[in-house]
C-alpha cells in the first residue's frame, strides 16, 4: 500500500476535493519525478498534458489513467481516489456511441 501523502502546507486543501494536482504530487512522488517535465518523460507524455491536467483544463482520462497504473504499479482505484474522484464507476455521455442516424441535427459524433 502507498504512503499517505504530504500535505503540501495547504491548510485549504480539503483530502476529499477533486484536485488533479494532489494526484500527480503523488506519482511524482513514486517515480521520483522531481518535476512534470521528468513525471511527463516517466508517463510518455507530452508536458502540456500534464499542466493542463493540474491546472484542471484536461480531465484525467482512461488513457492516461492506464499509463500512471503502468508506470507506477498504483491500482486505477487508488489513482482516482488521490485525485478526489468518487464515483463508484465512470460512465459515458449518452452521446456517444450512439449510431450516427440516431444523432439529432447538430449534433456532431466524438472524434469527428
Amino acid at each position: 500500500m502507498m504512503e499517505p501523502l504530504l500535505n503540501n502546507g495547504g491548510a485549504d486543501q480539503d483530502v476529499g476535493a477533486y484536485n488533479p494536482g494532489r494526484l500527480l504530487d503523488a506519482l511524482a512522488e513514486r517515480l521520483s519525478a522531481k518535476n512534470d517535465a521528468a513525471l511527463s518523460r516517466a508517463l510518455e507524455v507530452a508536458p502540456p498534458v500534464l499542466s493542463k491536467i493540474r491546472h484542471g483544463r484536461l480531465p484525467v482520462g482512461a488513457t492516461i489513467l492506464l499509463r500512471m497504473h503502468e508506470a507506477s504499479g498504483i491500482p486505477i482505484r487508488e489513482l482516482r481516489d488521490l485525485m478526489g474522484d468518487r464515483r463508484g464507476r465512470m460512465r459515458m455521455s449518452p452521446q456517444e456511441f450512439r449510431p450516427k442516424s440516431a444523432q439529432q441535427p447538430g449534433e456532431h459524433q466524438l472524434g469527428s
